[in-house]
């Protein structure tokens, strides 16, 4: 059976480039050591091939259903990997020790989770939004909501939910509807529908936590009336809370978890944090969940490449291209150019972006950890603005790398028998949710990078520049690679400045997508180029590989962008010009 992910990449990336072990020497992860983050790792692998990857297309084929009485019906086996998984203590990998957490570092705990996202994105997502509901409410709950919540969370007992969106309002969270009114014992009443709740109701465990966004009276109009609740499915003793699961979503992908919409008919919540400030607490999971959405895409996007690299070796068809002789055996189709091509395209897409997740996850870590206030400071910056780019790039150019896995394959990738049409629509699904494409193009170009007067953008290529300036003394081919990827970064600024030269955010904002593909590219050649002053003067097969993915991507992607900041820079007004009447 072919490997979920690649060990011996994830080695590179953590040991050989990103020295996690090196975490080890600060006080939050001195109990860990490089041999615990291969026990994780190893632990995980086997979990994940063992429980969670055999039942992915069974699941597929059987999503849950909902009975008579508004109970959730799903196969035994999601229910059975799950247990498996809580009982190692996965939930509680990166979480405080006096929580009953590993605290293993975020980039070690990322790369564990990689694998079940990667085995079986459906079952992997209780536990990951689990993990997400857990993380806001030990970070802006009380010491009460920690112990009743958090704690059974972190065993498995319970899993979480995030309620933000509703049938009317869509991403746009201004327009929600939900309403609390505060009770004379200090609990609010729920009032409401919410659309799109994934693991919104199942029976997997003892409880389910719904974090649900609702407005109180007099809050304000707009997002600043906005605040954030704890709604459990059961309440403390025992009894049902009001939440009714009105239905489940049929989807074209993800099928194993549930997709419900919820009425919320009077439930009864408790505030988290202070009144009016939900939406800043929820932007907590959700940039958390958008990180780890990106992972997901790079984890479908990884598996489909590994499989179709293992279908085009074994394959056998067609001849080389100067054989004359009809009756030579046919070779397999990793022989011919373009199945190469499109093998190197999705390995420096998959590779690629999960550098990207991985140094992102290793900011986490550096918030976390460092006693140093001013790389707390710039670590939190610059995830900030890396933040849309690992969610968007990935959902992006991963679901691309599981349609050359189905080109691959041919006509046999386009049927259920093999598994890259299944990761294909699985991944469909990561340009849409926490934040479609086009929000993040709008959240990276209309936020991250104004934001403190550009401090985020200026962090963002000082760190680019200095992987310039350690290239440049290194092989003929990284050189130029550097002198490539500076001048696609001065581009990139030259171009942002021009966006906003005119002071009109409708003008600037109308390609902001266009923007984001533009700029994720320039970011993923720069991980690519850290990846190769990890390589210089290394041998071997595996390291040839990453040289040769590197040239891939600065030769046929990178060049891409020179087109796109073009567009830009015309501050071009065709889609604001168009009229709606015209289509």
């Amino acid at each position: 059976m072919t490997d979920v992910l690649s060990r011996r990449d994830l080695d590179f990336l953590l040991y050989e480039w990103l020295d996690v072990v090196s975490l080890t020497d600060r006080t939050r992860f001195a109990e860990h050591s490089k041999e615990t983050f291969d026990a994780v790792l190893d632990l995980c692998a086997d979990i994940a091939h063992k429980h969670f990857e055999p039942h992915n297309k069974k699941s597929d084929a059987n999503e849950p259903t909902m009975r008579p009485d508004g109970s959730v019906e799903m196969i035994d086996e999601v229910k059975a990997a799950l247990d498996v998984y809580s009982s190692a203590g996965l939930i509680a990998s990166q979480f405080d020790e006096s929580v009953g957490g590993m605290q293993l570092p975020t980039t070690v705990a990322r790369a564990s989770m990689a694998y079940f996202q990667a085995a079986n994105a459906s079952t992997a997502s209780y536990p990951f939004l689990t993990v997400a509901n857990a993380n806001l409410i030990s970070t802006y709950g009380t010491a009460e909501q920690i112990d009743e919540y958090v704690r059974p969370m972190l065993e498995g007992k319970y899993f979480g939910t995030m309620c933000l969106s509703e049938p009317q309002a869509g991403s746009s969270l201004a327009d929600i509807t939900t309403r609390a009114e505060k009770q004379d014992d200090g609990s609010y009443r729920i009032t409401g529908t919410k659309m799109w709740i994934s693991a919104g109701d199942h029976e997997l465990t003892e409880n389910i936590i719904h974090l649900v966004l609702a407005k109180i009276p007099g809050g304000g109009a707009g997002v600043k009336g906005i605040s954030l609740f704890i709604v459990p499915k059961l309440l403390p003793n025992a009894e049902r809370n009001e939440v009714t699961l009105v239905g489940l979503n049929h989807k074209m992908g993800n099928r194993g978890t549930t997709n419900t919409l919820l009425a919320f008919d009077g439930s009864v919540g408790y505030l988290v944090g202070e009144e009016h400030r939900g939406l800043s607490y929820m932007f907590h999971m959700m940039n958390e969940a958008r990180i780890g959405v990106g992972f997901l895409a790079i984890a479908l996007g990884y598996v489909g490449y590994l499989k179709s690299l293992e279908y085009a070796k074994v394959r056998t068809q067609g001849r080389p291209l100067g054989s004359k002789d009809p009756s030579s055996p046919a070779v397999p189709l990793v022989e011919h150019a373009d199945v190469r091509r499109m093998l190197l395209a999705q390995k420096s897409y998959v590779e690629g972006a999960l550098a990207l997740g991985l140094y992102c996850s290793r900011l986490v870590d550096e918030q976390d950890s460092t006693t140093d206030d001013t790389i707390k400071a710039e670590s939190t910056l610059l995830l900030d603005v890396l933040t849309p780019i690992a969610k968007s790039w990935p959902s992006q150019w991963c679901l691309e790398a599981n349609s050359l896995a189905i080109q691959i394959h041919g006509g046999y990738g386009y049927t259920r028998d093999y598994d890259v049409e299944q990761y294909y629509r699985d991944n469909r699904l990561n340009p849409i949710h926490e934040g479609t494409h086009g929000i993040q193009g709008l959240d990276l170009l209309g936020r991250k990078v104004t934001m403190q007067a550009g401090a985020g953008v200026a962090l963002l290529g000082s760190k680019i520049l200095a992987t310039v300036e350690r290239a440049g003394p290194l092989s003929l081919d990284t050189a130029r690679f550097a002198g490539e990827l500076e001048a696609a970064w001065n581009r990139a600024v030259e171009v942002t400045a021009t966006l906003w030269s005119k002071g009109d955010p409708a003008v600037a904002l109308a390609n902001s997508t266009v923007y984001l593909e533009a700029v994720g590219h320039v970011v993923i050649a720069w991980m690519w180029l850290e990846q190769l002053t990890a390589v210089e003067g290394k041998t071997g097969a595996f390291y040839d590989g990453k040289r040769q993915a590197a040239r891939y991507f600065f030769g046929y992607e990178l060049p891409k962008t020179g087109p796109q900041f073009d567009l830009l820079a015309s501050l071009d007004r065709t889609t604001l010009d168009m009229n709606p009447e015209w289509f």
